[in-house]
């Protein structure tokens, strides 16, 4: 037999079986969150039309401990347990067919993430180079991280390389590289600084700053293209999180993509809860926490995208503006988003609910 067609008849069976116990019993699937490991099986069961249940595997853990004082975890006593949460009546949400397919931007959000985090390591090297190569460049430019100062550090990596260097040639390189901004006075600067630097003359040093670079330039191109990527997904889902002021394409997306179906959400402290921004409480007798900090459970992306989202909203929207002024008048401080996170979070759960645009409050 065909190794395809045994491959077909496994299948087969599989899925006559499930729609057999479909049919005949009612049947709950569950089973913790455990990333790729099981997006293949997630989408088999769904398509089986089997309500699946993808419990937090935090949820599990304390639910195991409540059962029982015996520190006792093996793959029995936790099946036992995902079967005790399916029986009891905890209010969970089946997941749903609309949080399967988010997935792909779910991937596209992270992927970019990691990507922008490997590039800010990348830029904090060029930085640690300059300094000990040419550290007087810094103040001479408005920022290390310009295409006109990479595509120079790129040719002359090194304050006596760029002292050696042909005028004319170097002012048709930033001249190039900044689009005509910059010309030949900032090119003299450039080469009289270098040319009485205290930068070091180390060839292994400007060797790693060349090539810093050009992974730099490399991880630009890849960020663009996942960008790209995100964008005609998110034209696809016609989500209305992009309509309020400051929303960016990139944190809208990763918020959408890491909340998934609304739906699975009663109210806006769930989703709260679910980005660990739900302040945590402890109160026994008189003992009571002065100051509650954030929970910090969750998926620490939709954290930070809620998080970040939410200052620059404050920036860009009156409505947000005076609420952040609010709070502040109170004695707030500046960097203490919480407050506008939640009403951002409330906003967006409302949205959501909806699909309506964005509407700004109109002053009476």
């Amino acid at each position: 037999m065909p190794t395809a067609w045994r491959a077909f008849n496994s299948f087969w069976k599989r899925f006559t079986a499930v729609l057999y116990l479909k049919t005949v019993y009612s049947i709950k699937v569950g089973l913790e969150a455990t990333g790729h490991y099981s997006y293949n099986l997630l989408g088999f069961l769904l398509d089986s039309g089997l309500p699946t249940y993808v419990l937090n595997p935090l949820h599990t853990n304390l639910y195991r401990k409540s059962l029982s004082l015996r520190k006792t975890k093996t793959d029995k006593v936790d099946a036992r347990t995902i079967a005790a949460m399916l029986l009891s009546d905890l209010g969970l949400k089946p997941y749903t067919d609309t949080a399967y397919h988010n997935e792909e931007l779910k991937s596209l959000t992270r992927y970019r993430f990691d990507k922008v985090r490997e590039r800010a390591k990348l830029k904090q090297s060029v930085s640690r180079l300059v300094c000990i190569l040419f550290p007087e460049l810094e103040n001479l430019v408005p920022s290390l991280h310009m295409s006109s100062v990479y595509a120079l550090l790129e040719e002359f990596p090194g304050a006596k390389q760029i002292a050696d260097s042909n005028l004319t040639r170097l002012k048709f390189l930033l001249a190039g590289a900044s689009k005509g901004r910059y010309g030949r006075d900032i090119a003299v600067a450039i080469r009289d600084a270098a040319g009485a630097s205290i930068g070091s003359i180390m060839p292994a040093k400007s060797l790693e700053l060349r090539h810093t670079i050009r992974l730099i330039r490399g991880l630009d191109a890849e960020i663009a293209d996942i960008e790209s990527s995100i964008r005609s997904v998110m034209e696809e889902l016609h989500s209305p999180i992009t309509t309020i002021p400051g929303m960016g394409l990139r944190m809208g997306a990763m918020i959408v993509a890491e909340v998934g179906d609304f739906s699975r959400f009663d109210s806006p402290d769930k989703v709260l809860a679910y980005a660990g921004l739900s302040p945590s409480i402890y109160q026994s007798g008189q003992l009571n926490n002065g100051y509650a900090h954030m929970e910090k459970r969750g998926s620490r992306y939709l954290r930070f995208a809620i998080y970040n989202a939410a200052k620059y909203v404050c920036i860009w929207d009156p409505t947000f503006a005076a609420y952040l002024a609010k709070k502040r008048a109170e004695g707030e401080h500046y960097n203490v988003a919480s407050h506008a996170a939640k009403k951002l979070v409330r906003l967006i759960y409302a949205m959501e609910k909806s699909r309506l645009p964005y509407r700004p409050v109109t002053a009476t």
